[in-house]
Formats: C-alpha cells, structure tokens, sequence
C-alpha cells in the first residue's frame, strides 16, 4: 500500500486492546510493571496518572486510553485523538535515588525506547528531534509526541511519562500547528502490517529495560549507556538550528549535542555554548 493511503489492513491495525494479554506479558511476577489499565476514552492519560500518583499509585503504573480528548503537550498545547487509531500511554515512575536534575532525561528516554520498538516491528526509518518527537522516514514527519510532567505525590517524588503515537490517521486528518512539524502516521509511512496490540508491548518492554538501567545508574546517562544510545538516533544533533524562546527571541546555531542533564546544547556563530532545557524553549527548527 502506498505511504498515505489507508485501507481495509486497518480493521486489525485499529482492533482495541487486549488488556488481558498486555497484563500477562507486562505486569508483576512476569513483567516489570505493577498495574496497567486500558480505557476507552478519557481526557488525558497524563492527567488521570498524575492524578492516581497523588492518591499513592504505584511505582511502574502503566495507563493507556483508546481515545484521548484532551490530549496534553508541551506548552500546554491540547489535542484530541479518535478512537483506535493511535497509542496512547503514560507511565508512572517514582525513581528514589535519582537527582532532580537527571528526570529531565525520561522524555529523551521513551523517546529511544520508542525507535527501538518500531525498529524491532517495522522497517521505518525512526529518529528523534530534540526534546520529544519522533521523525519518521526521510522527510522526517512527526508521528509521535513525548511528554513528562513531575507531579504531586505522598512520600516521594512521582514523574508521569506520556507518550501519543499516530498510528493509523490519515495525515491529511492530523492537526497542523503554524510553524510545526509536518504530522503522519505509522501505517501512512508503510507500517500497514503493524499492530498497536504490537507496538504496545513492545514499546513498554523497551522503555522498562532502558528505565530499569538509567535508575540503577542513579539517572546517570552515560554509566546507563542511554547517552550515547540518545546521540545515535537522534536527529537534531549535528543541524544548524533556529530555538525560538517564550519572550521572542531567538537564537540560531549549530546543535552539537546534550549534556549530562539532557539539555540541548548550541554553540552560536560566535563560538559560545549555550545549554538549553526543554522548559526554556518554545520551537527548535533546523535551518535549511
């Protein structure tokens, strides 16, 4: 089937998840995770695990939703999603023993456990663009969202790890912000014979794995290895770069890597570095 057509393969792609199977395989004694809950539909992921978190949640709590009405993303911008046509998950993690300052790695985190499990499933070309989408094949259209928030939590500290994956829209059907990333979907780009029942657990595998050793390194990335497995698929290291910030600057440069926080660090045409948070920036766009 050509990219961006969709047809009857979409009555398996788009069939809803089977909770059941998705326990067997993810939650304690035999997976890594503690609970996880498929719903049909609801406002956001993110906002209903945050919200569990505060009532005591546990620790690798898995959430994911059919149908997302008020999708969040960074900026506080808000989308919607029709039903079986995407993924929809966030995870709750309470990583004891990890500085403040390292957490600011998750979303770069589930964004390479995202490549790995389409890499595992499909024969796409992923890559990542700093802080968290996900590109797919040559024109490096935007399939996928990343967003984590710290959240409220008794006890200890709790961070919700959200991820929105386009799996089976038509592009044509996908919101177009001004200035944003042109948008596709998975099955658009050629993924036809792909499974969200699939790409669910594989995804979840992936990220638990990369999770499990940054947490037991105490969020360092480069004794995790998650730093130089971040270097090798993302996109936006290496780009010449124009950041836009919230009061309307700008600043253009070339992206020559993260740093041990996971900044985005630029160095300008004078030579200066600078490193750049996610919560700093409102657009990073490479210059063409």
């Amino acid at each position: 089937m050509p990219a961006g057509r969709v047809g009857p393969t979409l009555l398996s792609v788009n069939r809803p998840l089977d909770v059941h199977a998705l326990r067997a395989a993810l939650v304690a004694p035999t997976g890594p995770y503690a609970a996880l809950t498929v719903l049909d539909s609801t406002g956001s992921t993110n906002a209903d695990l945050a919200e569990a978190a505060g009532a005591g949640a546990a620790d690798r709590t898995v959430l994911i939703a059919e149908e997302q009405t008020a999708g969040r993303g960074r900026q506080q911008r808000e989308w919607s999603s029709p039903k079986g046509s995407g993924l929809y998950v966030s995870v709750l993690l309470r990583p004891a023993g990890v500085p403040a300052a390292r957490l600011s790695w998750l979303p770069l985190l589930a964004g390479v456990a995202l490549v790995a499990a389409i890499g595992e499933l499909t024969t796409l070309t992923a890559a990542l663009k700093w802080p968290n989408d996900l590109l797919i094949g040559p024109e490096q259209r935007k399939a996928a969202g990343i967003l984590a928030e710290a959240v409220s939590a008794p006890a200890d500290r709790a961070v919700v790890v959200g991820m929105g994956i386009n799996v089976s829209q038509d592009p044509a059907e996908l919101p177009v912000r001004p200035g944003a990333l042109p948008p596709t979907s998975l099955v658009a780009a050629g993924a036809t014979d792909l499974s969200r029942q699939e790409l669910a657990a594989a995804l979840l595998r992936r990220f638990a794995e990369l999770e499990r050793e940054w947490r037991a390194s105490g969020g360092d990335p480069s004794r995790s290895g998650l730093w130089q497995a971040y270097r090798e698929v993302c996109a936006t290291i290496g780009q010449q770069v124009r950041v836009e910030f919230p009061d309307g600057t700008a600043l253009t440069g070339a992206a020559v890597g993260v740093d041990e926080d996971g900044r985005l660090t630029v160095r300008d045409p004078a030579g200066v570095q600078r490193s750049l948070s996610a919560g700093d920036v409102v657009h990073v766009r490479p210059v063409r």
